[in-house]
Parts: C-alpha cells; sequence; structure tokens
C-alpha cells in the first residue's frame, strides 16, 4: 500500500482484487462514517470531492474495466464496499459521484445495488447510449465511425442492431432509483454537446420532478461538456450532506 497526500489529505492508493483502489481520509471522520465513491474519472474536477472530505466524509475510487458502465465493474463495486466497511468502519452505502461516463457506472450500479447507495451526485451524466456515444441526437459523435462507438463495442459487443433494439439505458431503469426513494442531484451544462442535457440528464429530472424525493438540479448557462461541477459547491454539498444519510 502506498500513503501520501492527495490537496492536504491522506491518501491511501492500494489493490482490490487486482484492481486499483484508492481511499482519501478527512481530518475528522464523519460520525455516521459517510463516504463518496468517484465511479469514475477520479481527481479531474474535484471541488466537490474536496468539499465532502472538509465535511468528514472519506473519498474512494476503484478501478473500471472500460467506461461503459458494464456489470463486472457494477459487482467489484460492492464488493469494495463491504470491504471498505469491514475494513475502515464505513457505512456500506455510499454517495455516488458519476461524472460523464460516471454517471453512467452510477446509474447502472444504483439500479442493480440500490441498497449500496444512499444518494446519486450526477454532473452531466450519460444517460443515454444512443445519444452518447452513438451520436443519433444533437451530439457531435459520429455513429459508428467514433472512437467512443469503437469502445462501446469492444466493451459489450454491441453491434449497430444490438444497440438500436437495447432496453437497459440508463434512462431506462430511472424507475429503480425513484422505486427505492434514492436523492439525486443533477448538474449540467445547456450548451453541452458531447452529452446532450435534453437527451440525457433532462429525462432524469422530468422522471424525478414527478415525485417528493429530494432532487437537486442546476443548469449552467452557455457551459459545455467541461468543465464539470460548480464554482461554489456548497449549496451542492450541504444537499448531499442532509440527504445521504
Amino acid at each position: 500500500m502506498d500513503d501520501h497526500l492527495w490537496f492536504g489529505f491522506k491518501r491511501l492508493d492500494f489493490e482490490f482484487e487486482g484492481r486499483k483502489a484508492i481511499l482519501v481520509f478527512p481530518e475528522k471522520p464523519d460520525n455516521m462514517g459517510r463516504w463518496a465513491l468517484k465511479t469514475e474519472y477520479f481527481g479531474a474536477f474535484p471541488d466537490t470531492e474536496l468539499e465532502l472530505l472538509r465535511r468528514g466524509f472519506h473519498l474512494a475510487y476503484l478501478e473500471n474495466k472500460n467506461r461503459w458502465g458494464c456489470d463486472v465493474d457494477h459487482h467489484a463495486k460492492s464488493r469494495f464496499a463491504n470491504y471498505l466497511a469491514n475494513t475502515y468502519s464505513l457505512r456500506r452505502r455510499f454517495v455516488s459521484v458519476g461524472m460523464s461516463c460516471g454517471g453512467l457506472h452510477a446509474v447502472n450500479f444504483a439500479s442493480r445495488y440500490p441498497e449500496y447507495v444512499s444518494l446519486l451526485y450526477l454532473d452531466a451524466p450519460v444517460l443515454n447510449l444512443l445519444s452518447c456515444p452513438l451520436g443519433l441526437g444533437k451530439g457531435d459523435a459520429l455513429g459508428e465511425n467514433n472512437s467512443g462507438w469503437e469502445e462501446l463495442v469492444s466493451a459489450c459487443g454491441f453491434t449497430m442492431s444490438d444497440i438500436i433494439c437495447y432496453r437497459e439505458h440508463p434512462i431506462d431503469r430511472l424507475h429503480i432509483l425513484t422505486d427505492n426513494r434514492l436523492p439525486v442531484a443533477l448538474v449540467y451544462g445547456d450548451s453541452d454537446s458531447v452529452v446532450p442535457y435534453e437527451e440525457n440528464g433532462l429525462i432524469l429530472r422530468r422522471h424525478y420532478e414527478k415525485t417528493d424525493i429530494p432532487f437537486f438540479v442546476r443548469g449552467k448557462s452557455g457551459c459545455g461538456h467541461h468543465p464539470h461541477g460548480l464554482s461554489d459547491p456548497d449549496e451542492l454539498v450541504d444537499f448531499i450532506e442532509k440527504y445521504s444519510l
């Protein structure tokens, strides 16, 4: 194990079942053992995670086999959550932080293991594979000729016919999240041409606005896919802290 600092916080790098794993420790741990799992792109746009650490949350990451939200990665995350709970006295349930393709991981995991999730923070999330990476709507992707599609084929073995007939996109699983009353925070850029809001986050928003489940949403005017996060994450983290019980 490798013990060093990350933005001033103690960071532990280790292997779990042959995958790279990270656990970052707050200076004053939350008395409920709360923690957040960055589902992909650890270290990217970290302002929200840093504020969670300052408020006592642990922060963790487990390497994925690929970024397209396949079941092998979800099953590993459930075992990883059990390991952290047993080894570091953390709760089994965690805050799922999903940015871009990480949002695909976050929703797919929560739909399979809702008992492991206390809240989802989704930032410009990929929720519709026809939109991203395939780019059949407003997005900039170029159908079968883009690298994201090639990654998806390699990860999941899809043909074009398979993906057209596919009915297990994250947007098809949202009812599982609401059936389990999982709170959600959604952040998006209204000029995102990589993961268009209208084809991804907006569907989530409309689904949640039909319920009384805690839901936080902030759009960023003129913002594209990057940067993720909010310039001031306090209100977002207030929501996470309040509803990730």
